[in-house]
């Protein structure tokens, strides 16, 4: 099944009947007739919206008839965050959660969520803004996790990752600046570990929420790993200091 819709009376209806759109692009500069109600009900669910030319949508249209707005849908269905706690207490163990900062590529999403599913993680989230969603290509590249992982969308994680807090949940973040190598910190009990985007990192703002932050040492020429690299050294860090 294709994860576009394409069409202004499909996305409308999409739209209304709760559909998990991950994002919708419109025709830049079209603000006529229904798709002025389309950009309203998007912002009120807070569904990205952006605006793109029509050369660009008729590249993504698979039917040819897309009328300036195409809307990409979620492949599998979110979670919530209190879903992703209910699991780790179903199981008695403490929360452990990977929190995913910008990861724009569907197949770096799609491969950090079979690590995460791999390694036993209760669960991702992920920001509705800068992020990939769980689309049918995130799907593939999970080879099935997304199915078995609950994976939450939320709209700030600067603000979720207070409210983990609050949950006695310590939060750490990958980041050149760590004072300690991963396998130098305290990554036992309940934790959620973040993970940036390749280039940019962390955002400030969520790096400034985390509790410490933590490096993966480099010893070669180049300084950085891919994302998906780096998340899963750091998650099996995390299940190598919680196995016992």
């Amino acid at each position: 099944m294709s994860d576009k819709i394409e069409g202004r009376n499909p996305v409308t209806e999409a739209l209304k009947s709760g559909r998990g759109i991950d994002k919708i692009y419109v025709k830049k500069g079209d603000r006529h007739g229904s798709i002025i109600p389309i950009i309203r009900m998007a912002k009120e669910k807070g569904i990205p919206v952006t605006e793109t030319d029509g050369r660009k949508l008729d590249e993504m249209s698979e039917t040819g008839v897309h009328q300036g707005v195409i809307a990409l849908c979620s492949a599998a269905e979110y979670a919530t965050v209190e879903d992703i706690l209910k699991i780790a207490e179903e199981k008695g163990e403490p929360p452990f959660i990977v929190i995913l900062d910008r990861i724009a590529d569907p197949r770096n999403l799609g491969s950090i969520i079979r690590t995460a599913n791999c390694a036993g993680a209760h669960g991702v989230i992920i920001s509705k803004h800068e992020s990939s969603g769980l689309t049918a290509v995130c799907a593939k590249a999970s080879a099935g996790a997304v199915e078995y992982t609950p994976v939450a969308r939320v709209t700030s994680l600067a603000k979720t990752i207070d409210d983990l807090k609050k949950k006695n949940i310590w939060v750490t973040g990958a980041d050149a600046s760590g004072d300690k190598e991963i396998y130098d910190a305290d990554l036992k009990g309940a934790v959620a570990i973040v993970i940036g985007s390749e280039g940019e990192g962390i955002s400030r703002l969520v790096l400034e929420k985390c509790d410490f932050l933590v490096k993966i040492p480099m010893k070669g020429d180049v300084n950085s790993l891919n994302a998906s690299v780096a998340a899963a050294l750091f998650i099996y860090e995390t299940v190598r200091q919680n196995r016992n």
